[in-house]
C-alpha cells in the first residue's frame, strides 16, 4: 500500500510541476510556490505568538511591520500559535490570519504543545486556520491517518517552473508523552508512521527528479532530541542525575558551546522524551538540509548533528515569557543556484523598534531606548558566547 502512495504521489508532484509562470497554481487552484526570476526564496518562521485574543499590540504591530518589510514568500507559524479561550478562539485565529490575508502573503503552520489546550481540538482549530486564511492559508493535511493534525510539504518550483527545486516538510511534533501506563514522561515527537510519510514523500519526489533527492527543509515546534547530542555532554551513568534524562540517553548540563554555529542559547533546550529516530532517517535519505523548530522562546541557535542543521527560532510572543535580546522571528532566504547554503537570522522586536517610521515602541511594551539596550546586550552575549567557543573549541 505504502508504494502504491509512493507512486501515486509521484504522478501528482509531476503533474503539479507542469505550470511555468510565477505564482502558477495548482490543478486544485492552490498557490504553487516557486523562486523568484532572481532564484530566491524567503520564509519568515514566527514561533510562539502564544497569546490570548485579542493579540498583544506589540506582537501584531512586529508582526505586520516585519511582513512589510521582508515581504516573505512564504510564512509558517511554529506552533504555539494561539493560547485563547474556547469561546475566543475563533476570533484569535482570524486575527492571526488577517495579518496574511490583508499583506497578501502566503502562510502554513503546524502546531504546538499548547495550541490544544484550551477546549478546542486541533482538527477545529486547522479548520479555522484554512476558512479564514482563504487561498492564503496553503496548510492541508496529507494523510489524517498521520499522528497528529496537519503534517504536509510544500514544493517550491525552479525559476523557469520546470522542475521542483526545493521541499518544505510541516511536522504536527505533537504535545506530550506517555509512558506504557499512561503517566506523563515529557514532550512529545515527530512519529513512526510521519516518519515513513516523509521517507516515501522523499522518494517520490526523488523519483520525479531523475532519481536525484529534491533539497528539502522541515518546520516543527517541538526540538529533535539530538540536540543535546550537540549541546550536552553525556552522562557516565543513567543513575547519575546530572542534567536531563530521556528515554535512552541522559545528558550533564555540560554545554558543548563549541558547536553553536550561529545564534544564543540561553535556556535548556525541551526535546520530545521518546527519539522515534527522524533526524536519523532524514540524515539516511540525503534531503534534509535543517530542521527548524520553535518551542523554546528565548534560543535562537544553530547546531548540526548528523550533517543537517538544527535550528531553534525564539518566540515573538509578549503574553508568554522572553527576552528582548532575541524575541522576534527568523528569516530564512533560499538560493534556486545552492539551495544547501541558504541564509538564515532572527529578526528581533527591538531591531524594528528602532526604525524610523515603526509603530512597536508605540504599544506600550518596549521602548526606543529599550529596544537598543535590547541590541546591545544580545551583542554582548554573542561576544562571550564567542569567547567561550575558543576557550572550549575542545569540547564537542
Amino acid at each position: 500500500m505504502k508504494k502504491i502512495l509512493a507512486i501515486l504521489l509521484a504522478a501528482m508532484l509531476m503533474f503539479s510541476t507542469a505550470a511555468v509562470a510565477f505564482g502558477a497554481d495548482t490543478a486544485d487552484g492552490a498557490k504553487q510556490l516557486q523562486f523568484g526570476e532572481d532564484g530566491s526564496f524567503t520564509i519568515m518562521n514566527i514561533c510562539d505568538i502564544q497569546d490570548i485574543y485579542p493579540m498583544n499590540r506589540t506582537s501584531h504591530t512586529f508582526i505586520e511591520e516585519a511582513l512589510a518589510l521582508y515581504k516573505p514568500d512564504l510564512v509558517i507559524l511554529g506552533g504555539d500559535n494561539t493560547v485563547a479561550d474556547q469561546q475566543d478562539m475563533p476570533d484569535a485565529i482570524k486575527e492571526i490570519c488577517d495579518l496574511f490575508v490583508s499583506s497578501k502573503t502566503y502562510f502554513t503552520l503546524v502546531f504546538g504543545n499548547h495550541d490544544e489546550e484550551h477546549g478546542v481540538s486541533k482538527q477545529d482549530m486547522f479548520a479555522y486556520y484554512q476558512q479564514f486564511g482563504g487561498e492564503y492559508c496553503l496548510a492541508y493535511e496529507a494523510d489524517e491517518a498521520l499522528s497528529g493534525v496537519g503534517t504536509h510539504n510544500l514544493t517550491i518550483l525552479s525559476s523557469d517552473g520546470k522542475k521542483t527545486a526545493f521541499n518544505l516538510y510541516m511536522f504536527d511534533s505533537g504535545a506530550y508523552a506517555q509512558d506504557e501506563n499512561g503517566n506523563g514522561v515529557g514532550y512529545d515527537s515527530v512519529h513512526e508512521d510521519q516518519i515513513e510519510w516523509y521517507k516515501n514523500t522523499s522518494a517520490a519526489l526523488a523519483a520525479q527528479n531523475g532519481g536525484e533527492v529534491v533539497p528539502a527543509m522541515a518546520f516543527q515546534h517541538i526540538i529533535v532530541q539530538e540536540a543535546y547530542d550537540a549541546l550536552f555532554i553525556e552522562s557516565p551513568s543513567d543513575s547519575v542525575n546530572l542534567g536531563q534524562k530521556y528515554d535512552k540517553k541522559s545528558y550533564t548540563f555540560l554545554p558543548k558551546v563549541a558547536n553553536i554555529l550561529s545564534g544564543l542559547m540561553m535556556e535548556w533546550p525541551c526535546p520530545g522524551y521518546y527519539n522515534h529516530g527522524q533526524l536519523s532517517a532524514m540524515a539516511e535519505v540525503g534531503d534534509m538540509v535543517a530542521v527548524v523548530n520553535g518551542h523554546d522562546h528565548v534560543n535562537n541557535f544553530t547546531v548540526r548533528r548528523e550533517g543537517i542543521d538544527i535550528v531553534s527560532t525564539s518566540g515573538c510572543t509578549y503574553h508568554s515569557y522572553g527576552k528582548v535580546a532575541n524575541r522576534g522571528c527568523r528569516i530564512i532566504e533560499l538560493n534556486e543556484k545552492n539551495p544547501r547554503n541558504y541564509k538564515s537570522f532572527t529578526y528581533t522586536v527591538a531591531e524594528q523598534a528602532l526604525k524610523k517610521d515603526s509603530q512597536v515602541s508605540k504599544q506600550g511594551d518596549l521602548s526606543k531606548a529599550g529596544a537598543f539596550f535590547g541590541i546591545l546586550g544580545g551583542k554582548l552575549l554573542e561576544g562571550v558566547t564567542g569567547i567561550a567557543k575558543v576557550v572550549f573549541f575542545f569540547v564537542k
